[in-house]
């Protein structure tokens, strides 16, 4: 654990900049509009499309130039110049006008996109009867646009001010920061991992971001639909009469929003926008056979059949499939961390189409999302677009998905596998779980939601959790426990009881269904809480060591959670467990790490250390690795060590430590964090 004076040092403040003459602002903009619109190019979202994208870069560009004298946000005044050059206050100011517009636009930003979309339809630029799109890439461009689809606009800007301009992370987040992004380090994390999945090397990609493709001051035109064009002009009067009426009923009939229509962001047909050429029509969709789980070998979202009241309702897809290619202003998009909120490049999987209390759902599955879609069945309000990353689910994994929730309540549907349904309460490890009832299209009752009532960061009295028992007619018969964590698919929890007597433990994880699985979960399923929402696969507690405590105290148990996403990164916490806590005390955090294989199969090895009170009042250093452990050190200071895996020496309050350990192999371990 890094001690204050291990902390790097803060820098002296940056002088706040003068102000910037209209006159420099629009130099700075003369000077550098290709590169400013290319930037505005590939922070809007894609979403947009090509021809909208375009035009709106080219008017986000122009509209950056102040009214009158400007100072630019003195957070970013001293980051880099453009294409890497020196600081310029003039072209900062420019520039943090142009991402703040442009990341405006994201789904995500509700208010702030309605307002932009509002500026969006004055005619600066605009064109007539043509549709632009820049120049066609090869591969290696097609690939990168189709990482960056799918990045919220936060994390594309981040991308682009990385890679276009050469900017570290620090000063990302200070011209982020200045352009209105809520969270730049969540956007320059999820940037960072989108790069990470890229073969290329930072010069390669700024090549590629230099290139045609991205380029909107260099386009190629293509007419709009004739047709289509002819109809509307032949319509244009009867257009002209009925819009004439509909100003006198609206007066009458209110602005509710009423038209379920309404919900996808402009003209489509059978799903998709005019002229977007996108994959997703309603008779493309895939629907698996009812009985294929049965005789494949393949356990995961392929093997659902469709199911719902109105999986044959066409209007109600056909909606789906529009608002999923764009998305208009009354929809509310969320997507789990590392999860792509693009087009699919096939036609979707359908899952389930039906009414679920006062909306109507419909679940979809692109081979790497559930994607699920909420409409209030009245057509009032807002509508729900979801995204999460479920590639490589299994039979437990790929169990359920959440298809409502309302008043802390969850309805899940079911896998075709599922034969026995149960809750039960993790903090009443020895109360057996109780019959959940599923309805005949796969639809659980509600469940009560864990954590719903009790106060901001707490537990609450009760922690509820799914357990499913798979069915007979598959070989991986099994129950097994799932945990709503406020994602679309629930989280699989397993236990790894401690190493016995044999000389190769095993270290695989067990389901926790066992007594003494579901005790030990009792002293955690409180911190399960702070992993909400953040796109977790799996949580496995791992018992690797039992100590028995100084000066005669009985056995307290050392247990490593270890928490998996679906996008592969994971956190490992160590927590001790002192002799005669009660059933559901809250067991005391050891050490914790984040982004880290430790306590996986790929990190089977594990050391942490406590301070600890004994009941006499002596202060002792305790510390416990793993069965691989032969001997463990503590240096800095205390000084001492012990043969085995344990260690357990008599210390003065306040002492630091270091700790470290000798494996089996001869390498030395580190303490965890």
């Amino acid at each position: 654990m890094k001690s204050p004076a291990n902390r790097p040092a803060r820098g002296a403040e940056p002088p706040e900049p003068g102000p910037v003459e209209v006159e420099d602002a629009e130099a700075s903009i003369v000077e550098n509009y290709p590169h400013l619109v290319r930037l505005a190019y590939l922070t809007l979202p894609a979403a947009l499309g090509k021809h909208r994208r375009v035009l709106t870069a080219h008017a986000l560009v122009q509209r950056a130039l102040p009214r009158g004298r400007r100072t630019p946000d003195p957070v970013a005044a001293d980051t880099g110049g453009p294409r890497g050059g020196p600081p310029d206050p003039a072209y900062s100011l420019v520039r943090q006008e142009v991402l703040r517009g442009a990341v405006a636009h994201d789904p995500a930003e509700g208010w702030r996109r309605r307002v932009v979309e509002a500026r969006d339809r004055l005619p600066l630029p605009y064109v007539w009867g043509l549709r632009l799109h820049p120049k066609a890439g090869g591969t290696d461009e097609l690939a990168l646009d189709r990482t960056l689809s799918g990045l919220g606009s936060p994390a594309r800007a981040a991308f682009a001010l990385s890679a276009l301009e050469g900017l570290g992370e620090r000063e990302v987040r200070k011209v982020l920061a200045a352009a209105g992004v809520a969270d730049p380090r969540a956007a320059v994390a999820e940037a960072a991992a989108a790069s990470a999945e890229g073969s290329e090397g930072a010069g390669a990609v700024r090549v590629l971001l230099g290139g045609g493709e991205f380029d909107p001051c260099t386009v190629q035109a293509r007419p709009t639909d004739l047709l289509r064009r002819r109809q509307h002009l032949r319509a244009a009067g009867a257009a002209a009469a009925a819009a004439a009426v509909a100003a006198l009923l609206l007066p009458l009939t209110g602005t509710g929003g009423g038209d379920p229509e309404s919900y996808a962001g402009g003209a489509y047909t059978d799903g998709a926008p005019a002229g977007s050429g996108s994959p997703l029509e309603t008779s493309a969709l895939v629907r698996t056979d009812a009985a294929l789980w049965e005789h494949t070998s393949r356990m995961d979202f392929t093997a659902w059949p469709a199911r719902g009241d109105r999986k044959d309702d066409t209007a109600l897809l056909r909606r789906a499939l529009a608002v999923w290619s764009y998305p208009g202003e009354r929809v509310q998009v969320s997507a789990t961390p590392g999860t792509s909120r693009g087009l699919p490049a096939q036609p979707p999987q359908l899952l389930y189409a039906g009414d679920v209390g006062e909306a109507s759902v419909v679940l979809l599955y692109d081979g790497m999302r559930i994607v699920r879609y909420a409409e209030p069945q009245d057509g009032k309000g807002f509508a729900a677009l979801d995204f999460a990353r479920v590639d490589d689910a299994d039979v437990t994994t790929g169990a359920a998905v959440v298809v409502g929730r309302v008043d802390g309540n969850t309805r899940f549907l079911t896998a075709p596998w599922v034969d026995e349904t149960q809750t039960r309460d993790l903090l009443r490890p020895n109360q057996p779980g109780q019959p959940l009832r599923v309805a005949a299209d796969g639809v659980t009752d509600p469940v009560r939601t864990p954590g719903a009532g009790a106060p901001a960061g707490q537990c609450g009295t009760a922690w509820p959790v799914l357990q499913f028992r798979s069915s007979a007619k598959i070989v991986e018969q099994h129950s097994f426990l799932l945990t709503d964590l406020g994602d679309l698919t629930p989280v699989h929890l397993t236990y790894t009881p401690p190493p016995g007597g044999s000389p190769a433990p095993a270290r695989q994880p067990r389901e926790a269904t066992g007594t003494q699985a579901l005790l030990n979960w009792a002293h955690s399923a409180c911190r399960l809480g702070a992993l909400r929402g953040q796109g977790v696969r799996a949580v496995n507690n791992w018992e690797f060591a039992a100590q028995r405590l100084p000066e005669g105290g009985a056995a307290a148990s050392w247990v490593c959670t270890r928490t998996d996403t679906w996008r592969g990164s994971g956190t490992a916490m160590v927590q001790f467990l002192p002799p005669g806590s009660s059933p559901t005390a809250l067991a005391s955090v050891a050490a914790e790490a984040q982004d880290t294989n430790a306590c996986s199969r790929f990190g089977q090895h594990v050391l942490a250390g406590v301070m600890w009170k004994s009941p006499a009042g002596h202060w002792f250093l305790l510390a416990a690795g793993s069965r691989d452990v032969t001997k463990v050190s503590a240096t800095g200071g205390v000084r001492a060590s012990a043969d085995g895996p344990l260690l357990a020496v008599r210390v003065e309050r306040g002492a630091n430590a270091k700790l470290t350990a000798r494996l089996t192999t001869g390498k030395t371990l580190e303490s965890l964090g």
